[in-house]
């Protein structure tokens, strides 16, 4: 067996040069129960193993990643899912960020010719400090193609209020929608059907992006209380795939329920569960 015996991160690296990997000894792996083989070069004479390069590199708990992934999908609050695998809050908030990252390099890619995009409306820590949530979706197979988080300003009766006490808000729903319908068009050709609700901004935006592309706008209607306000009291629904996909989003991540005491404290860990959540609902979800 001959490689060169250089570690794929930016740790210590054995010299360039070709040598055989030796069989040198193994070691017992305490964080998941596993005997790890390990090698040494024969031009270099430093050793490398199998775990040397991957992800999980130096974790202490890396049996518990599988199983948190999960439940951080499934509805469960971080302080629930450090209760239930009996390990540190600090621990579930530091794996949530590694799990992100993994599955933003290890999203699937696809060629939609359908696509339906809106946007939900959350908020971090108060509701004076509201949030925009644009995503896109397949409307044939109902996969998440791209999802964004932005600051928006308060709306209503709360924008005097916000105003008054955290000042004037940016308003970056344009360069998140775009962003998402750039994920879109990296997955995608020329042409592509859009369909949107009636927002006056929506063809504007999609002709920034894709000028070929097909957009058709329908009416929006009133939500109703069992889809938490993303499904629709109509028989037929133009957006089902969105509103639909909308209502999962709401279900499955803990800090989007509508009447709940979990609320986002970080406008970038939101993201970060987000983008968790699209790999679990493309690849286990919506698999079948």
């Amino acid at each position: 067996m001959t490689s060169r015996c250089d570690r794929n991160n930016d740790s210590v690296r054995c010299c360039p040069a070709i040598g055989k990997l030796l069989r040198c000894g193994s070691f017992y792996r305490k964080s998941d129960s596993k005997t790890i083989q390990r090698w040494r070069c024969s031009a270099c004479r430093k050793t490398i193993s199998q775990a040397t390069g991957t992800a999980c590199f130096a974790q202490n708990k890396r049996r518990v990643n599988e199983p948190l992934r999960k439940l951080l999908c499934s509805g469960v609050s971080q302080r629930r899912a450090a209760l239930i695998l009996g390990i540190h809050l600090i621990t579930v908030a530091r794996k949530l960020k590694f799990l992100a990252s993994q599955a933003r390099l290890h999203r699937s890619m696809y060629s939609p010719v359908h696509v339906q995009f809106d946007e939900m409306e959350t908020h971090e820590h108060t509701k004076l400090k509201p949030l925009s949530i644009a995503l896109a979706v397949d409307s044939e197979r109902r996969k998440i193609l791209g999802i964004s988080v932005c600051e928006m300003p308060a709306k209503g009766l709360l924008a005097a209020k916000s105003r008054l006490k955290y000042g004037r808000r940016a308003d970056d729903r344009k360069k998140s929608m775009t962003s998402v319908l750039k994920q879109v068009k990296d997955q995608t050709g020329e042409t592509l059907s859009l369909r949107s609700d009636e927002n006056p901004k929506y063809p504007l935006w999609v002709r920034e992006v894709g000028n070929k592309w097909q957009h058709e706008t329908v009416k929006g209607r009133r939500g109703c209380i069992a889809g938490q306000g993303e499904l629709k009291k109509i028989g037929f629904d133009p957006l089902f795939s969105l509103n639909h996909t909308c209502a999962m989003i709401r279900a499955n991540v803990n800090r989007l329920f509508r009447r709940t005491w979990c609320t986002t404290k970080r406008r970038d860990r939101l993201q970060d569960h987000l983008d968790l959540y699209v790999e679990f609902h493309n690849q286990v979800l919506t698999e079948k």
